[in-house]
């Protein structure tokens, strides 16, 4: 769940990532990305809550019934690839159980959200999240209500 908070990833890269795909040492951990939407490679960079749910994930990760079309990073009981289907269901109930409604999209969006309101180039940020198109991000920078209403109630009139 924390790739989705963290890194920003589509439900569909998520349960592509291979073993391989995770890059942990020491202080730096990327995640690559190698067949995001429309096939864009990216790599994205985790913070430190990211690479310690990722390095703990890779200590107690159970192996995998067998390798078919690489070695996946995420494991399901029965030791074959995580289904999109599976990671979106326990996505959408862990988000019931917090009463809020949520999803690996949902998500997505937050990180993008978050990355953009924080003042980060939208360039970067399109990149990062392997937007091709800026007007893409750009769409995640666009005012909310509680914008437009801090804006006018910051307005001061001198009489």
């Amino acid at each position: 769940g924390l790739l989705f908070v963290y890194a920003g990833l589509r439900l569909s890269e998520l349960v592509a990532l291979d073993l391989d795909d995770a890059r942990v040492s020491g202080r730096k951990a990327v995640v690559v990305v190698r067949s995001g939407k429309g096939d864009v490679y990216r790599e994205v960079p985790l913070n430190a809550p990211a690479r310690t749910a990722l390095d703990d994930w890779l200590k107690q990760r159970p192996a995998p019934a067998a390798r078919i079309g690489g070695e996946p990073l995420f494991v399901s009981r029965a030791g074959g690839r995580l289904s999109a289907r599976s990671v979106d269901d326990v996505v959408r109930k862990l988000g019931r159980a917090a009463g809020v409604e949520l999803s690996a999209h949902v998500l997505r969006h937050t990180w993008v959200t978050r990355l953009v309101r924080a003042g980060n180039d939208v360039v970067l940020v399109a990149d990062l999240a392997g937007h091709r198109k800026l007007e893409t991000t750009r769409r995640y920078s666009l005012p909310s209500l509680g914008d437009r209403q801090r804006a006018v109630d910051g307005l001061a009139v001198d009489q």
